[in-house]
């Protein structure tokens, strides 16, 4: 037909190209998957914008994101050599805070564990030497009886004397050189055991006192009413203004007293003196205060009235300066071995080996009583340990809960970042290599 080029094309297959060399409609799958086919507007504009160079995004993208990947590698190989999930501030601040605080108060529980066994030791330093004194007095016992034996001459008497009075001195260098870690174990003084997790509410002390040993006073022996054993009070505390007080109550005001009483100011030497059964609580109070060493200390014995009339009052003197400086120290007086007279048993003869005896038979009873007390401030001070004990236990068990690295996750962790490493190295390479395309542009 005229008109009509009818013969067919060269390349049928080839789309009509353009003037400028694009062709008006490619048949190339410019967007995989969709079918769709990109015109020559849509791919001048992705030339615009994949190939552009003055700045390389997608390289841009990939280090970015290749920075974040090596931090928290980092990260993670950093809790898994150091054995911590918080290794910074910056892991965990509150975290950090919490484990910081149990820290704390762990340190605290463990000393104040070590600040425990030492009192102890030193109680059981003092209960090891007191069951020395009792294997003594069992032979001063022994002693007596054959004193007082009348088929002794005096020759032997004095043999067993001899041996008496190495006793007594024996006992009186226990008392005076028995020590730990250079203090004195027997004292009259309190020796503090201070207990603490850390906190100012969770702080407590234990006022251990062993009390004296000497051939002047051997045992202790708490004042005892009528029936029942007077324990000693706790003093108040003194003042610039007003001393220190300790108060004995009895069952009533008609009760009786008796046994020895151990008065110490400051810390000082202990002032002793000795209630015979039977002595009314006015009749106490004037022998009290009839005794030089005790009035001339600064020490008062009053007896309540109304309704406190059935009470003992020792008072000691104001401080001068310092409030709680003279504090008053109580402990019961053993048997005194260095006492003349009528109830001599500082030596033994057959005259007096029966009042000996008798005197020692009592001095081994104050001293059982004595270790009695050093035995139960033992168990009460082990019970404070074992408490203290499984706290630190338990607080160490939740900081490590708080700190420690879950091996679980950091492994994985570590897995993912490894492989995500690796492809961050690999897509950063690629994109730096994307913009060497426009060459191809220009050639």
């Amino acid at each position: 037909m005229e008109g009509v080029n009818t013969e067919p094309s060269a390349n049928p297959g080839r789309p009509k190209v353009a003037a400028n060399g694009l062709s008006s409609k490619s048949t190339r799958p410019d967007f995989p998957g969709t079918g769709a086919v990109a015109t020559q507007t849509e791919l001048q504009e992705r030339i615009k914008m994949s190939l552009g160079l003055i700045d390389n995004i997608a390289s841009i993208y990939a280090q970015n994101n290749l920075n974040q990947t090596q931090n928290s590698l980092q990260n993670t190989l950093t809790q898994l050599s150091s054995g911590m999930r918080i290794n910074s501030g910056a892991d965990d601040a509150a975290g950090l805070a919490v484990a910081n605080g149990l820290g704390a108060n762990v340190a605290a529980l463990n000393q104040s564990g070590d600040n425990v066994s030492s009192g102890i030791s030193l109680l059981q330093t003092a209960d090891g030497a007191l069951s020395q004194v009792t294997n003594l007095l069992n032979r001063a016992v022994t002693l007596a009886t054959e004193a007082a034996n009348g088929t002794l001459n005096s020759s032997q008497v004095s043999s067993a004397n001899q041996e008496y009075q190495n006793i007594l001195t024996e006992v009186g260098d226990i008392g005076s050189t028995t020590n730990f870690n250079g203090n004195q174990v027997f004292s009259a003084t309190a020796k503090t055991v201070f207990v603490s997790d850390g906190t100012s509410s969770g702080a407590d002390s234990y006022s251990e006192t062993v009390g004296t040993l000497s051939a002047t006073n051997i045992g202790i022996s708490a004042p005892a009413g009528t029936t029942t054993a007077i324990t000693n009070p706790t003093p108040t505390a003194s003042t610039t203004t007003a001393g220190a007080t300790a108060t004995f109550a009895l069952g009533s005001a008609t009760d009786t007293v008796s046994g020895n009483l151990s008065v110490a100011i400051a810390g000082g030497t202990a002032i002793t003196a000795t209630l015979a059964a039977g002595t009314t609580l006015a009749s106490a109070v004037t022998q009290l205060n009839a005794q030089a060493s005790f009035s001339g200390a600064g020490l008062v014995a009053s007896q309540g009235t109304g309704a406190n009339a059935n009470q003992l009052i020792i008072t000691g003197p104001a401080d001068t300066t310092t409030s709680g400086t003279n504090a008053l120290t109580l402990t019961g007086a053993g048997v005194n071995f260095s006492s003349t007279g009528s109830t001599n048993v500082s030596q033994l003869t057959a005259a007096t080996a029966s009042t000996v005896l008798t005197s020692v038979t009592t001095a081994i009873q104050d001293v059982a009583y004595q270790r009695g007390i050093i035995g139960a401030n033992i168990n009460q001070l082990t019970a404070e340990s074992n408490v203290a004990s499984a706290e630190s236990v338990n607080l160490t068990s939740a900081q490590s809960n708080v700190l420690a690295t879950n091996y679980g996750a950091a492994a994985s962790d570590l897995a993912k970042y490894q492989v995500l490493s690796q492809t961050g190295i690999s897509a950063l390479a690629q994109a730096n290599q994307v913009q060497q395309e426009v060459l191809k542009l220009m050639q």
